[in-house]
């Protein structure tokens, strides 16, 4: 592999990297969206609390510690995430022009590093009440209960029980 190609690969990479991490927070608000249409808020934080002390195998002590941190987050992150929808509906205003649509993409690009600095300051704050293993075990918990939520709406938007196309 030249030089040229080693360099287009870590792009491409770094690229698909950053989409990942700009996608995440989206998740949980679309997650959170669509257990709304059959769950209330409070019932779907019940269930994603008890997901997570599961599958992180959280103390009562250190769930009843970690959960107002992260749950706070979690609403600051929606707030956050509301400002970026707001600002990608702008962009389907008629007669936009080019300097709009870049001031939008600033907006959301700003608004998005401001979630990744949300994130790293709560990261700080869950360090003083979980191991470094057990804030692991809790992002990947998120992220499964996540694909979870999507995969059972998948489901029950197909009315069976039929694996999606490609699936198992």
């Amino acid at each position: 592999m030249n030089i040229h190609s080693q360099l287009t690969v870590n792009a491409w990479t770094k690229w698909m990297m950053s989409l990942l991490f700009m996608l995440l927070p989206l998740t949980y608000a679309t997650a959170t969206d669509i257990c709304q249409q059959r769950l209330t808020k409070e019932e779907f934080k019940a269930r994603q609390q008890a997901f997570i002390t599961e599958y992180a195998q959280l103390t009562e002590t250190e769930a009843e510690a970690f959960f107002p941190l992260y749950f706070e987050l979690q609403e600051r992150k929606r707030e956050l995430n509301e400002e970026i929808w707001n600002l990608l509906k702008t962009g389907n205003e008629k007669n936009i022009n080019e300097k709009k649509y870049e001031e939008i993409l600033e907006g959301v690009y700003d608004t998005r590093l401001s979630i990744d600095r949300l994130e790293k300051s709560y990261f700080e704050k869950f360090k003083k009440v979980l191991s470094f293993k057990k804030i692991y075990m809790v992002q990947k918990a998120e992220m499964r209960f996540h694909r979870e939520v999507l995969k059972n709406f998948g489901e029950e938007k197909r009315g069976d029980k039929r694996p999606p196309r490609g699936g198992k």
